[in-house]
């Protein structure tokens, strides 16, 4: 079984696994602003308690998003110098699957959509279905205005994600809804394990970010339209 660090701030929690082959440990924070200030500290401090060095690794996995943009480009800066100094490769993790393990987790089933606050009046949404022990992409991760999502996906079968309570009434009822996280990082260190048994590892170069949208946010004059 391998080494692997990942690290996620696409939202505005910060989540950190690391997994070795005895356990996985997990670590999770106020991310935003204090991301960057943050994990690289509380890396040392996770590689520590399980006895690692930086060397140990196989691989540093990073939440590619979509998300924040300065969250994500801090996940994907560090996974990326780090992995550079090592010359190790790196993973990279959809920030919405994220989501949808977590909510597997607390029992959402294995059809789910996720749904999360991209700000300005929109989100970032995708389903993703489990099949043969491994999630499948159903509809990528895309960016809707909550009418639009609410009327594209009619009644999920399970929904998850920080949208669902910030657009509860445009969303419409759901049955079936995991607005809360349980563990962003343990779903976190479980798609990086999954990914690197697919042999999904690349080079440190191709350490990217996924935006979805390049406009992070609305002008004097689209705020006062929306008021």
């Amino acid at each position: 079984m391998p080494s692997l660090l990942a690290l996620d701030s696409s939202t505005d929690m910060m989540a950190l696994a690391l997994v070795t082959p005895g356990q996985t440990r997990v670590f999770e924070a106020a991310g935003g602003a204090q991301a960057s200030a943050r994990m690289l500290p509380e890396v040392k401090a996770l590689l520590a308690g399980a006895g690692l060095d930086l060397a140990d690794l196989d691989a540093v996995a990073f939440g590619q998003g979509p998300g924040a943009f300065t969250g994500l480009r801090t996940a994907c800066a560090v996974a990326q110098g780090l992995a550079f100094g090592l010359g190790k490769p790196v993973l990279a993790i959809d920030s919405l699957m994220l989501v949808a393990e977590d909510a597997r987790a607390q029992g959402a089933g294995d059809d789910i959509w996720v749904a999360m606050d991209a700000r300005i009046g929109e989100i970032y949404a995708a389903r993703y279905r489990w099949v043969d022990e491994a999630w499948t992409v159903v509809e990528p991760p895309a960016l809707y205005r909550p009418e639009a999502l609410a009327a594209h996906w009619g009644v999920p079968a399970a929904a998850a994600g920080s949208a669902l309570a910030e657009y509860a009434e445009p969303l419409g009822p759901l049955p079936r809804a995991w607005p809360r996280a349980r563990s962003r990082a343990a779903a976190l260190g479980a798609l990086a394990l999954a990914a690197w048994q697919r042999g999904e590892a690349r080079d440190a170069a191709e350490a990217l970010p996924v935006y979805v949208r390049d406009k992070v946010a609305l002008t004097t004059a689209e705020r006062e339209r929306r008021l």
